[in-house]
């Protein structure tokens, strides 16, 4: 059996850009502390969600914040 060349639709990079059915997109903020949790947050709009990643960097028991296009 041969397997196929076709790479998994989850590894493939999704252009967001060019899809007709969302009317906004979508942006996931992850906050991982420092005690090893981790909180994630859906935006709408990419300025809010950005300030809130920066507000929580803020923070001493924060580790990292990361803000990531989802859709």
């Amino acid at each position: 059996m041969k397997k196929s060349a076709k790479k998994s639709s989850f590894t493939e990079k999704k252009n967001f850009n060019t899809d007709k059915r969302r009317k906004h997109h979508h942006w996931l903020v992850t906050i991982a502390y420092a005690d090893g949790e981790k909180f994630g947050r859906v935006y709408t709009d990419k300025d809010k969600a950005t300030k809130f990643a920066d507000r929580q960097r803020s923070s001493p028991v924060v580790k990292s914040a990361r803000v990531a296009q989802v859709s």
